[in-house]
């Protein structure tokens, strides 16, 4: 089984709580307006891995030394059979090892409708933060883009770990962004607030350094 990748990183610790393999899958039809991950939305069949390999790599850069896998895009629930396989594989790999990491997934689709196609797979993740995101709407809240994005616990596990924030208001650890740099490629992780990134862009420029291209505009 293949599953078509963005990019993948570890340690995360700005999307759930601890530190975190991050999986980006690469492709999403819904291209939500304001969206700062435009890079993940075309379908492109030149990203792909097979999904054994993904979980081989996710053995080796975390070493067991993790708390949870974070799933983001790109939209996880448009490659469902994909997805399926890697959640039984991180599920084995859960259960075989005696480990308790957590799974938190992101979808731009609403709950109503992932809760009508995609049970059996809502059934094998801890957390889930669904609904498209809506650059009108503030960010009000840890993990989310948007005030209309709940966050929704699953399991128990996520229960322990995530319940205080459900309803907690974002604060300043929250806004955190990750910088990673990749040979000439730089990349963030986080959710940034309204109008961060373009004055990133402002700031660079004014100390003479240009992007040849960003993930935040066409």
């Amino acid at each position: 089984m293949k599953i078509a990748i963005n990019k993948a990183h570890f340690p995360v610790t700005v999307l759930g709580p601890g530190r975190r393999i991050g999986i980006w899958v690469q492709g999403c039809s819904i291209g939500c307006k304001g969206c700062v991950s435009q890079d993940t939305w075309a379908r492109d069949g030149s990203k792909e891995m097979t999904v054994a390999g993904l979980l081989s790599w996710c053995r080796e850069v975390s070493a067991g030394l993790f708390d949870g896998i974070t799933i983001s895009g790109g939209e996880p629930f448009e490659q469902p059979k994909a997805l399926h396989a890697l959640l039984d594989g991180l599920h084995h790999w859960r259960s075989s090892t005696g480990m308790d990491f957590d799974i938190l997934c992101y979808s731009g689709y609403p709950l109503a409708t992932l809760q009508k196609k995609h049970a059996d797979l809502l059934q094998k993740l801890d957390a889930l933060i669904p609904e498209p995101f809506i650059v009108s709407k503030p960010l009000t809240q840890a993990w989310r883009g948007s005030a209309n994005q709940p966050l929704v616990l699953l399991s128990d596990r996520a229960r322990a770990r995530m319940q205080t924030y459900v309803d907690a208001p974002i604060d300043e650890q929250d806004k955190r962004i990750q910088t990673m740099i990749d040979g000439q490629r730089v990349w963030y992780v986080g959710i940034p607030g309204r109008g961060d990134m373009q004055a990133l862009e402002q700031l660079c420029a004014s100390r003479g350094l240009t992007f040849d291209s960003v993930s935040w505009r066409p």
